[in-house]
């Protein structure tokens, strides 16, 4: 099966033959009758290199045929499915009892857990003189009024001098 650009230039060379058998025997000098016009481009592969344009490489999008009103995109935006919905699973923490997601720890709780894990890391750090030295063995801690028993003495011990928080259990 032959391309389109094949097919075209068999036309265009039998088109050519035609011509330089029927004009000389009429009398027609071959240079002066017009040439057969056809849109070559089109149909043609292009015979010399054109240079690109800077809208050649640009790939052409969808654009709106007409303006939306205000009111249609206000309806839009605020459209049902758009809006707030109604929390149900809030319920208040029972350590504290600031407003809480269900599943979820409290953001009060957690950060006083924060401060008391920082509180214990700096009096690691203090004991044994930096992170590189610290032993692989099990931490416990200890607060006022507590006191280690035989299952603690393998362990390292940190003692800090305040009550032990609620919700720390031991």
């Amino acid at each position: 099966m032959m391309n389109l650009a094949a097919i075209v230039q068999t036309l265009r060379r039998s088109l050519l033959h035609i011509e330089s058998k029927l004009l000389p025997p009429a009398g027609f000098d071959r240079q002066l009758v017009p040439a057969l016009a056809v849109t070559g481009p089109s149909l043609l592969p292009p015979t010399h290199e054109q240079p690109q344009g800077l809208l050649d490489s640009i790939m052409w999008m969808a654009a709106p045929k007409k303006r939306r009103t205000i009111e249609v995109n206000r309806t839009r935006r605020r459209s049902e499915t758009k809006l707030l919905k109604l929390q149900t699973n809030i319920v208040p923490c029972p350590e504290c009892g600031h407003l809480k997601q269900k599943h979820v720890l409290c953001g009060f709780c957690y950060a006083k857990v924060c401060r008391e894990t920082a509180e214990i890391r700096t009096k690691i750090k203090e004991m044994e003189g930096g992170p590189l030295r610290a032993a692989s063995v099990e931490t416990v801690v200890f607060y006022d009024g507590e006191t280690p028993n035989e299952q603690d003495k393998d362990k390292r011990i940190v003692e800090l001098p305040r009550k032990r928080p609620s919700w720390f259990s031991r």
